[in-house]
């Protein structure tokens, strides 16, 4: 049966004749002999472009249509969105502060030339988050002749989104070499780590380069004529100065603030939210109860109201910095968060609380749903742990109430 399974699966594969060409290229570049330890690079590659040709042979299991990467492909595809709205918006943001803008002062520039200008600016990061990133979990793969995890088609992509524009590149590439090696390889690789790869790039930057990801004034871009890099306060800087956010609630909304690169954008994130919950990708338990837990830290604070950070609107907290960004595309990590169902509930409020309280009460900290994100990282194993243990002893309890019963 296996074997009649597999030869199905590879005559699928290369069913079409567009794609006969590809699969004998593959075929006839296989390593072999003295390049046959460049079999987990040959082995990458080559279940990107077709669906691994495997069956199982021991046990009952299900096979499904879609493996960890197209699931990874899925993601990326839903943080596009957020993704182009935040190099447009780069460009709008440099276009209003900008001295030397081609446009007037003050003036906002064409939509295609802020994208335009925002992916000249995206590019480098990407592609530096990718080398970097990929080249060392295709280094440990080789080296302990593992197949090369997928997870990183995520993390490369979202590491850039969530650091200042004007971040060195020689900084992100140590953040991310430290994500990908501290954060993740040094645990066994994908599905091992127990922190969010992409928040630890970010810690490490935060707490190493505090000056840049402090939030006080979050960079925007660097002028591409040659003037100093261009500054405003986020709405959440402005907060933790005790000042009213000088941005109206539907700005926030659509995402037309200063802030991290691709993290303004209320709208933008809700769209890949949208594609995650239909596919099925992330968990909905813990994207709620992430917005109720903040919901209702901020329902307590405005009932405290000793401050104006207090008495803001609790829904504010959904539009400033990178909550709903944090609720949607990493605190459902899948390998970092909790597993069991009454896990996720309380993982995610515990988030939601944690992320309000952090930016409220230590103003040190604007921005506070990483470290929550991180945090509860650290505590979903222990979550599940007390689940499955009160389940147990709840079943235990039923089982010795019926014997009793069946002996009466």
């Amino acid at each position: 049966m296996s074997k009649k399974l597999g030869v199905r699966s590879e005559e699928y594969k290369v069913k079409s004749t567009a794609f006969k060409g590809l699969a004998k290229w593959f075929e006839t570049h296989k390593p072999k002999g003295k390049w046959a330890w460049l079999g987990s690079t040959y082995e990458a590659f080559h279940t990107f472009a077709f669906t691994p040709n495997r069956v199982t042979r021991r046990g009952s299991h299900v096979r499904d249509a879609i493996d960890l990467k197209r699931a990874m492909i899925m993601v990326v595809i839903a943080l596009v969105p957020a993704m182009l709205f935040g190099m447009w918006n780069i460009g709008y943001q440099t276009s209003l502060h900008a001295t030397d803008w081609p446009y007037e002062l003050g003036s906002v520039a064409s939509w295609w030339y802020c994208l335009w200008f925002g992916f000249l600016r995206m590019l480098p990061m990407l592609a530096v988050s990718y080398i970097v990133g990929l080249g060392i979990e295709f280094t440990f793969a080789q080296i302990r002749h593992h197949e090369v995890n997928e997870g990183f088609l995520v993390t490369g992509f979202i590491i850039p989104m969530i650091v200042p524009v004007t971040t060195p590149l020689w900084q992100l590439a140590l953040a991310t070499a430290f994500a990908v090696i501290i954060g993740k390889e040094v645990f066994g690789g994908t599905g091992m780590n127990f922190l969010n790869p992409a928040l630890v790039a970010r810690a490490f930057l935060f707490f190493a380069y505090p000056t840049r990801m402090s939030g006080d004034n979050v960079w925007v871009a660097a002028d591409l004529w040659g003037t100093d890099a261009i500054t405003s306060a986020t709405p959440l800087a402005e907060l933790a100065a005790g000042v009213h956010p000088s941005a109206s609630a539907l700005d926030m909304l659509i995402g037309t603030i200063p802030g991290s690169t691709c993290e303004t954008s209320v709208i933008a994130v809700a769209l890949g939210a949208t594609l995650l919950l239909i596919t099925g990708i992330a968990s909905w338990r813990i994207m709620l109860s992430v917005i109720l837990g903040g919901g209702l830290m901020g329902l307590l604070f405005n009932a405290i109201g000793a401050n104006e950070y207090m008495q803001v609107p609790f829904y504010y907290h959904y539009l400033m910095g990178g909550f709903m960004f944090g609720a949607v595309f990493m605190a459902t990590d899948p390998v970092t968060a909790a597993q069991t169902n009454t896990g996720k509930w309380i993982y995610g409020l515990l988030i939601g609380i944690f992320a309000v309280m952090l930016r409220v009460i230590n103003p040190a900290y604007p921005e506070g749903m990483m470290l929550s994100i991180l945090l509860m990282n650290c505590f979903a194993p222990l979550i599940d742990h007390c689940v499955v243990a009160r389940n147990i002893k709840m079943r235990q309890h039923r089982a010795l109430k019926l014997s009793k019963t069946v002996k009466s």
